[in-house]
């Protein structure tokens, strides 16, 4: 396992979720995001099953930086409760986790 992690969240329009990814990667929190357009979400919200179109966001950072990721996505978000969940990256290839790693710079625990 490595201390690389992904991150998703969902926005309800395109341009929030550039206002997301750029902060995050100029902020060296994120080394990458990916903006993925046009899904369809399906879901329960106060009581009722709502649908929507979200873009979503993948963001590629380390264990170090998701409080930081974290904070910045409830700022920067304009749900009541945006979605963060993280995914352990397992493995890959050793030339792009060390890419993550310098582009989101030194970082402490």
């Amino acid at each position: 396992m490595t201390d690389k992690r992904i991150v998703l969240t969902t926005c309800g329009s395109e341009a929030e979720a550039s206002k997301i990814a750029n902060f995050l990667v100029e902020n060296r929190l994120a080394a990458c995001a990916n903006l993925i357009p046009h899904i369809k979400s399906i879901y329960r919200w106060q009581g009722k099953v709502e649908s929507g179109e979200e873009w979503l966001l993948l963001i590629k950072t380390s264990v170090h930086q998701l409080e930081s990721v974290r904070d910045a996505i409830l700022e920067l978000h304009s749900y009541d409760l945006p979605e963060f969940l993280v995914l352990s990256i397992e493995a890959g290839s050793a030339e792009y986790l060390n890419w993550l790693e310098e582009s989101i710079g030194k970082t402490g625990s």
